[in-house]
């Protein structure tokens, strides 16, 4: 008895991972075998030997709490002990009331161990025999189950009931059990943030401007409507101005000019939007970087510019989209 016991807590603590699920957490099942009556000095007579070995069987059903514990309840017939003269016998029977604790010896063999208590009804059928009784029972045991399947199991069981009306009963036997689940739960959609990355390309334009002038004409202005967009769409878009001129006039005069050039267009792009110096970056380099050659009219006229640049960019879109 006192081993039987000391398994429970035993099972408890290391029934960390075992085959019995949750998804499944409702059973029924059925057990036969045999019983075992033993300190007869207890029992309600003495006049002759009674048939200490009998028949047994029963019912059961349980309720998985968690995949290592679970709660069970079912009746149980613990046989029929006749006595030897025939002039009666003394049944046993009852409903079980245990926990179970359970432990995973293999991928589909789980140990148990099972503590609870037996309402019995201890009664004496005959002439011979005499003292029905009923009341509770303490009861432990402990057994091995196989799952075949995720709803079928079969179990081989040893269960022990203490002072059932007088005598101790040992019961031994087999069992089969059919599990069953929950309904499915209703599973809230989970959202991930996804990010798309689309690379803008670069803009560019040049803009014209006539011989010894920095004044950018009504027509040239509305080019720069895309570059004011992209100013507006993308906080961290940036346009380069750079202002340019032809050979004619000092160095010194063609700088100045270049950097008048590249300001007129910045204060042109700025005219509708509120933005910084760092977004919006003027430079001019004078005669320095001519486009065509200097020495006719037309190579001069390409030279009288203001190049307009914003590089690419890579623009990073986040959309929820349902986790799978």
């Amino acid at each position: 008895m006192k081993k039987i016991f000391l398994m429970i807590p035993l099972a408890l603590a290391v029934s960390n991972s075992v085959h019995a699920s949750t998804d499944n957490p409702w059973y029924v099942g059925a057990r036969a075998g045999a019983s075992f009556l033993t300190n007869m000095d207890d029992a309600v007579t003495s006049v002759t030997e009674i048939q200490d070995t009998n028949f047994a069987g029963g019912v059961f059903a349980g309720y998985q709490v968690t995949p290592w514990f679970a709660l069970e309840t079912g009746y149980t017939h613990l046989g029929n002990a006749k006595l030897d003269n025939g002039q009666g016998s003394y049944e046993a029977q009852g409903a079980d009331l245990v926990t179970k604790f359970s432990f995973s010896a293999t991928d589909s063999l789980d140990i148990y161990a099972k503590a609870g208590a037996f309402y019995y009804d201890w009664n004496a059928i005959g002439s011979g025999v005499t003292n029905s009784d009923n009341g509770w029972s303490p009861t432990a045991g402990a057994g091995l189950e196989y799952f075949i399947n995720k709803n079928l199991s079969t179990r081989l069981e040893y269960q022990y009931y203490n002072d059932v009306g007088g005598p101790d009963i040992h019961f031994a036997g087999l069992g089969l059990a059919y599990h069953w689940g929950a309904p499915a739960p209703i599973l809230e959609p989970v959202y991930v943030d996804q990010v798309t990355v689309t690379t803008l390309e670069e803009l560019k334009l040049t803009v014209p401007f006539a011989f010894d002038s920095s004044t950018i004409t009504a027509g040239d202005a509305a080019k720069l409507v895309p570059f004011e967009q992209r100013l507006k769409d993308q906080d961290a878009a940036q346009i380069y101005v750079i202002g340019h001129t032809d050979s004619r006039g000092s160095e010194a005069y063609n700088q100045k000019l270049s950097e008048k050039r590249a300001q007129a267009v910045a204060d042109a792009l700025r005219q509708h939007l509120n933005v910084g110096e760092t977004r919006i970056i003027a430079q001019g380099r004078g005669e320095s970087d001519p486009v065509a050659s200097n020495q006719t009219e037309e190579g001069r006229a390409q030279n009288r510019r203001v190049d307009i640049i914003s590089p690419s960019i890579d623009v990073e879109t986040v959309t929820q989209v349902i986790a799978e």
